[in-house]
Parts: C-alpha cells; structure tokens; sequence
C-alpha cells in the first residue's frame, strides 16, 4: 500500500533525477514485456516467443497410506529448468522510448507464467507390474510434462526498487527486504490478493491465539488441581500424624489400641455384622458411603450393634 505509483512515460527520468539517490525505494510500474535481444522459442508451440520459460517434468502415482488404508495421489518434481533473458517493461501506447530493464525475474514473489503446453503420458504396466506395484504400496500413474512461459506482449505490473543506473532505468528486488512482484494483474487486483492474504493469516492467527490461549487455561488449572491436591493431601498426612502422636502419648498406647481407624481420635463403639469386626466410632460409621462396608474386610453390612465400654 506504501508503494509509490509511477508511470512509464517520458518523465520517469525526470523523477528519478529528482529522488534521492536516484532511487524509489519501492516502487508501482506498468509496462509491457519486451526481450532486449534474443527471444526464447517454445518447444512444443511454433511462433510462441518468451522472456521466460520454464521446464517441468513431474511425477503422478498413488501411493498406499497404512494408517487411513486408502490410496493417496502423490505429485514429485522430477526434473525442471528455467530459461530467462533479459527484458524490459515498455509502454502499451508506442511513441514513447522510456524502458525499464526487469532485474532478477525470478525473485519475484508472484512471477506470472503462462502455460503454453501440458501433456500427461500415462505409464504402461504389465500384469506383474501391478502385482508389484500393490506389493510395494506404490501405483505410478504417469509423468506430466509442461511448459510456462513470460510471453513477448504481456502486460506486467512490477512492484520493487527503481533506480536510474547511468543511463538504464532499472527494476530490482528491494534493498529493505520487501516483496519482489512481477504480476500480470493490474496493481489494484494485486493490492486485493495480498489484502486477501493478509486477513486470512490474520483470521488464522487470532484462531491459533484462541486455541494457545485455551490450552494454556487448561494447563494452568490442571495444575492448580494437583496442586490443591497435594496441599489436601500433606494436610491430611499432619493430621493423622498428629492424631498418632496424641494417641501414641495417651495412657501408655492403650487409647490407641482402642481408636477409631477412620478417625484415629475417637474410641470404637460399634460392632458390624456379620463381620464381627469392631473398628469403628458411631459417626464414621454414619459417615461412611453406602452401601456401607466395613473398613477392614470390606464385607457388607448387615446391622450394627454398640458397644459399652465398662
């Protein structure tokens, strides 16, 4: 959006002699894409010229995934070379001389190529190729051959650093790490698309920050969790100490051979039956859940009868 928009006209030296440096750090231009020398030729198009031209061989099969245990289509480069020469942007209207020499094409983020030739050449099997084939979890399908071309007449939109090099008007990838386009959109269908992606990261970013953001509270209170825990259960372990302690120091050890074993500080006064254990005060026996088992055989019980120390 900061990208200064200039036109490829008679005063676009004029401008560049005015900036400072001779240079537009980033810059909007418009022009059509004309070769210097030669052209390139396409290999499988007559009368089809380019600037830039790129060869690919890729590789189609479907290969079998263990764990959905479905076949998958796998695509691999194989082989791919690119041609370029050097161009200039020129305007669409003849009778002006200003060019702009395009520097480095292929940095560019959004290099637009034309495919100009697409041919898929299936692969022939035999039976035990098949076989084979199914053994190894691997079907190749075949292998595609294309080629794309930056066409002599393309309308080009560059996006990047202007610079008057002594008498050449040059359009390079920027000094401060901006991004390089060369698209054949127009500069407003190119500001949408980038717009377009800029609020999908975005979307996407709030989302992860959301989800980032509920994990970590979840995190957080599972351990406040176990920390509570383990302050409930040291508590729990200083009270029974300290209950031990009292019984242990009371009468000789015969309070605590006549303790409650839930409570440890009661005596026991009840008797459960049919167990017949006595091991228990009345209320941690009312306390206990039910169905009501005895603390020490885990039997049922059936009825409690008390019982009168004398």
């Amino acid at each position: 959006q900061g990208a200064r928009k200039v036109r490829l006209d008679g005063d676009l030296r004029a401008v560049l002699l005015e900036a400072p440096g001779r240079c537009v750090p980033y810059a909007v231009i418009e022009g059509v894409v004309r070769s210097v020398k030669d052209t390139l030729s396409s290999q499988f198009v007559e009368n089809c010229k380019g600037v830039v031209q790129r060869l690919t061989l890729q590789e189609h099969k479907m290969v079998w995934n263990r764990t959905t245990h479905l076949w998958n289509d796998y695509e691999k480069i194989i082989h791919q070379r690119t041609n370029t020469t050097p161009f200039d942007l020129v305007p669409a209207e003849d009778g002006a001389g200003v060019t702009v020499r395009v520097m480095k094409p292929l940095d560019a983020a959004e290099l637009s190529l034309e495919t100009v030739y697409e041919k898929f050449h299936p692969s022939v099997q035999s039976f035990t190729d098949v076989i084979g084939h199914y053994i190894s979890g691997e079907r190749p399908k075949g292998i595609q051959e294309t080629e794309q071309m930056l066409k002599v007449g393309t309308a080009l939109t560059g996006v990047g650093e202007l610079v008057l090099d002594n008498a050449t008007i040059k359009l390079q990838p920027p000094k401060q790490g901006m991004p390089y386009y060369l698209s054949s959109l127009d500069f407003e269908s190119l500001l949408q698309k980038q717009e377009s992606s800029v609020r999908f990261w975005k979307i996407l970013t709030v989302l992860f920050g959301f989800a980032t953001c509920a994990v970590l509270f979840f995190l957080l209170r599972k351990q406040y969790r176990h920390h509570r825990e383990r302050q409930h259960l040291r508590q729990m372990q200083e009270e029974f100490r300290q209950a031990q302690e009292r019984l242990s120091s009371a009468e000789g050890g015969e309070v605590l051979k006549n303790a409650c074993v839930v409570c440890l500080s009661s005596t026991k006064s009840c008797v459960f039956l049919e167990c017949g254990h006595v091991c228990s005060c009345h209320e941690c026996y009312q306390a206990l859940p039910k169905p009501k088992k005895c603390p020490i055989c885990r039997q049922g019980i059936t009825r409690v009868v008390p019982l009168y120390n004398s």
